[in-house]
């Protein structure tokens, strides 16, 4: 029975991890959004109603193969808030 609940739990827990929602731009300030990248240094950041995104504070949060370009947000008070940047592949080579 023990071991019943501690399944029951570890599950309840796994889906609420699952669940959560990522944070969204269009309901923040430029500087709330700025902000939590800055303090995570890495975040999945919801853009729209079906749009999102993972903005870093720099270059570390990327892959070795990786380079950074900056990252533009909609929020509730600029259309185009610079938040940090985004992870781009230079593995140009393989690219089709």
């Amino acid at each position: 029975m023990k071991r019943i609940a501690l399944v029951l739990v570890a599950l309840a827990y796994t889906s609420s991890a699952l669940a959560q929602s990522r944070p969204s731009t269009p309901s923040m300030t430029c500087n709330q959004a700025r902000g939590i990248v800055f303090s995570r240094g890495a975040i999945v950041l919801g853009t729209g109603t079906y749009t999102y995104d993972r903005y870093v504070r720099d270059r570390t949060f990327c892959e070795f193969n990786e380079t950074i370009e900056p990252g533009f947000v909609p929020t509730r008070d600029t259309p185009q808030c610079p938040v940090g940047y985004l992870c781009r592949d230079t593995d140009y080579f393989f690219d089709d």
